[in-house]
C-alpha cells in the first residue's frame, strides 16, 4: 500500500503518471508496505496467463527475492524510476523516504533494485548511471544500505500512517535494529540470483 498522502498524476508524455506527494512525508516515513493486497504470481504462474497480461506485468510488477513477480494492487505501481530516487526499499517488506518529500513531487524508485528482467536506459538526470541492469543491486546495495541507515532511526520519530500494516514479526525485527541489539538487514537480501 502506497502512502495515504500521495496522489496518481500525468507526469509528462516521456514517463506517463507517477505518485505525487499531497502533503509534505520527512524522510524516515514509511512510503510504501508490500500488504495483504499485492499479488504474487510465480514464473509458472504468470506464463499460464493469458498473453494480454505479459506488458502489464513487464512494466507494474517487480520480482522479488524468491524470483516471483509482485504486482501492487493500487498506485504504487506507478512510482517510477529515478537514479536520484528519493524512497529506498528495504529488507522488511517496506520503502522509506531517503529524504524530504515536498507536497507535488514525485515519490521515486531506483528499478534498479527491483530484480528487473530486462535492462533499459534511463532519463538522463546528469548521473554516471544512465542504464538500469537485472543485477544492479548486487553492484550499488553498499550505497543504499548507507541511504537507509541514515534514515531508518527516524521510523519511531515520524508519524508512520502505514506502519501498523506491518507484521508482528517484522516490527520486532525492526525495533531491534532500532533499539541496537541488531544490525539492519541490507537491501541485498532483495536480490534475486537468476544464476541458481
Amino acid at each position: 500500500m502506497i502512502h495515504p498522502h500521495t496522489e496518481l498524476q500525468f507526469i509528462n508524455e516521456t514517463v506517463g503518471h507517477g505518485v505525487v506527494a499531497t502533503k509534505f512525508i520527512p524522510a524516515g516515513t514509511i512510503t510504501w508496505v508490500l500488504d495483504a493486497l499485492d499479488r504474487e504470481f510465480t514464473p509458472d504462474k504468470l506464463a499460464a496467463l493469458p498473453s494480454q497480461y505479459t506488458q502489464m506485468f513487464e512494466t507494474y510488477a517487480y520480482r522479488n527475492s524468491k524470483g516471483n513477480y509482485v504486482l501492487c494492487w493500487d498506485h504504487a505501481r506507478f512510482v517510477n524510476h529515478s537514479f536520484k530516487a528519493n524512497c529506498l526499499s528495504t529488507a522488511y517488506d517496506f520503502e522509506i523516504a531517503i529524504r524530504d518529500i515536498h507536497p507535488g513531487e514525485q515519490l521515486t524508485d531506483d528499478y534498479g533494485y527491483l530484480n528487473i528482467d530486462t535492462p533499459f536506459r534511463g532519463i538522463d538526470e546528469g548521473t554516471k548511471r544512465k542504464n538500469v541492469y537485472p543485477d544492479d543491486l548486487k553492484n550499488y546495495y553498499q550505497i543504499w544500505d548507507k541511504k537507509i541507515a541514515a534514515v531508518f532511526p527516524k521510523l519511531n520519530e515520524v508519524e508512520q500512517p502505514l506502519r501498523s500494516l506491518l507484521s508482528t514479526a517484522m516490527e520486532k525485527e525492526i525495533e531491534a535494529v532500532l533499539q541496537g541489539k541488531k544490525q539492519m538487514a541490507s537491501i541485498l537480501e532483495n536480490y534475486f540470483p537468476r544464476e541458481k
